[in-house]
């Protein structure tokens, strides 16, 4: 049982390949033996991660397009949205593979295998040389060992108790180019719920990246999947209806599903630590991630370096936000508001840059306070209350 590595990274999505990144980034670790594991070569342009900041972050390189205005529109409430200090941005999942990669090949101690890990391997209560180590066991049954395994693999459904919810987080998007000048790429269209909400929670948005290319995506919070052709018809119907534009050809294709789930994940088992949404890294009440994996990478590598316990759990305001996302979630389980009718009651009554932190779970208790006063109290208080009894 001989450590072979420093590190294992196991699976090079977004949350693998950001703490990678940041491994490599920082003189701390060019001696440290890494080695990443996946099944996919990451060769393909699979998804598009969209977030807010307010200043740049590390994958600020490869920001594939950004806006400073966003568009919301509902049947109860619509406007355009100043976000300023925060800028919305966008990334091409090969953009973000391809980036990372590049600095892989030159960085003589990280080593890449194609290949599948089959489970995590835990020897936190057995000695080794004084130390806990980690590792993995790959589809052959070679068994590797490491200071520290990162996982961001899910190897098995989630399950969550009877308290617990767990919507979906679902979407098909197309990139689209039109044979004349539509949009006007200064702005995105952030949230358009003025589509059908039989299915649930339901709306587009729309990112132009130039006057003649845009990423149109139908997304929807439900607790159920629906047949593709649903997608592909609410596409076509909201692009010929809404968007009025009838010539068009579709260069690109994505199709996603990420869960909004308030089951409370672990953080760690032993040397094993859990990250991206294996680590409970997506919102349950948006489906947003990128953010969450970059302030949770970001922190490992600090506690990496100042040699702390990298079991540490949620902060104050990580559980505040686990709260918030539970009574939303109360709330469309139970079908006490539609969806649209929150998000417009919210987007209405507060600056778009505060409704923006609050989903980032960074806004103070004064702008949770009011964003609470946003929406139906006679609703919303006996979901916190229910919601309260079974986190204490």
């Amino acid at each position: 049982m001989n450590k072979q590595y420093d590190y294992i990274i196991a699976g090079a999505g977004c949350a693998g390949m950001s703490l990678l990144m940041r491994m490599m980034s920082d003189p701390f670790f060019a001696s440290k033996k890494i080695l990443v594991v996946d099944a996919d070569e990451k060769q393909q342009n699979d998804r598009t991660w969209c977030f807010w900041e307010t200043a740049p972050d590390l994958f600020e390189p490869i920001v594939h397009h950004q806006w400073k205005k966003l568009d919301f529109y509902s049947n109860h409430f619509s406007s355009e949205l100043s976000i300023e200090p925060y800028t919305y941005k966008m990334i091409k999942g090969i953009d973000f593979y391809n980036h990372v990669k590049t600095n892989i090949a030159a960085s003589p101690n990280i080593e890449w295998r194609k290949t599948t890990v089959k489970k995590l391997v835990d020897t936190t209560f057995e000695i080794v040389a004084t130390n806990e180590i980690a590792g993995i066991e790959l589809a052959d049954g070679e068994i590797i060992y490491a200071d520290y395994v990162f996982s961001s693999i899910l190897f098995e459904p989630i399950k969550t108790a009877a308290h617990e919810y767990h919507f979906l987080q679902h979407f098909k998007g197309w990139e689209i180019k039109t044979a004349t000048d539509c949009f006007d790429s200064s702005k995105a269209i952030f949230m358009d719920f003025r589509v059908s909400q039989e299915h649930g929670t339901t709306f587009m948005y729309v990112l132009p990246t130039s006057p003649n290319t845009a990423l149109v995506e139908y997304t929807l919070f439900t607790e159920q999947l629906l047949e593709d052709n649903a997608y592909n018809e609410a596409l076509k119907k909201y692009i010929g209806e809404t968007l009025q534009i009838a010539d068009y050809e579709i260069l690109h294709e994505e199709k996603g599903v990420i869960p909004m789930t308030t089951k409370q994940f672990s953080y760690a088992k032993g040397n094993n630590i859990f990250i991206g949404i294996a680590g409970g890294q997506a919102k349950a009440s948006s489906g947003y991630a990128f953010k969450f994996i970059q302030k949770r990478t970001a922190a490992i590598i600090e506690a990496i370096k100042k040699g702390k316990n990298l079991s540490f759990g949620k902060k104050l305001k990580d559980s505040k936000g686990h709260l918030y996302d539970a009574v939303l979630l109360h709330v469309l389980h139970f079908q006490k508001m539609h969806g649209d009718e929150i998000f417009a009651s919210i987007f209405k009554k507060n600056k778009a840059s505060n409704v923006l932190a609050f989903l980032d779970n960074e806004s103070s208790i004064w702008i949770d306070l009011k964003i609470m006063n946003s929406v139906p109290t006679g609703i919303f208080l006996p979901a916190a209350l229910r919601e309260m009894k079974q986190l204490l």
